[in-house]
């Protein structure tokens, strides 16, 4: 491949690795140490990855303010149906995050609890009982995946356990997907049945 041509053999076996890795986790944050190395990767080689990718059909997204790497798909490919509260845990992070942040200096990681989750859930008056804990773990375990959270606590059924959440929140919901969440959290609020296994019409990549 042309757009490899210059590397050592070692970069190229990094290249396909990185490039794997971001085929199934969609983000690289600098923020994690796990994936540090990775994010610098892609910085120094950003022409080749979105040459590279654009090829598969897809865009590479580079935030350096966040220190976020993004994999996103204009033409839809391997988008993902989110279950509702699946979708509802991740609105609920991402207020979080804003929240947190603010109080915190820009270099202090955002860390919230399962109690804070289970408490902004309350809030919104979709039910009157709190997330059960296989919905929650199944829930924070898909985030996981994607690096969008760290579980830093293994017991989920303890709410003081803590949620480690990276900038990789601020792309994977938008400023303007969060008046449309809302919204349809006020569909939910007011129907009041409704059930885990319904999905979410929005979709992620």
């Amino acid at each position: 491949m042309e757009y490899l041509e210059g590397m050592l053999q070692k970069e190229k076996d990094n290249f396909g690795r990185v490039c794997n890795r971001l085929l199934g986790t969609c983000f690289l944050c600098k923020g994690n140490q796990n994936t540090r190395p990775d994010y610098y990767f892609v910085l120094k080689y950003r022409k080749e990855f979105k040459e590279y990718l654009g090829v598969l059909g897809y865009r590479l997204e580079i935030n350096e303010e966040y220190g976020v790497v993004q994999l996103t798909s204009p033409r839809g490919i391997n988008r993902m149906n989110l279950k509702l509260y699946d979708s509802i845990v991740l609105l609920i992070l991402r207020i979080l995050y804003d929240e947190k942040k603010r109080q915190l200096s820009a270099v202090e990681e955002v860390i919230v609890t399962l109690g804070d989750i289970q408490d902004r859930f309350l809030s919104l008056n979709i039910r009157d009982k709190i997330i059960d804990k296989t919905t929650m773990r199944n829930a924070l375990s898909l985030f996981r995946r994607y690096q969008i959270v760290e579980l830093l606590d293994r017991d989920l059924g303890d709410e003081e356990s803590r949620v480690l959440i990276y900038d990789s929140i601020l792309m994977a919901v938008r400023v303007e997907d969060i008046k449309t969440a809302f919204e349809k959290l006020e569909t939910y609020r007011k129907g009041k049945n409704i059930s885990n296994e319904e999905t979410d019409e929005d979709e992620a990549d």
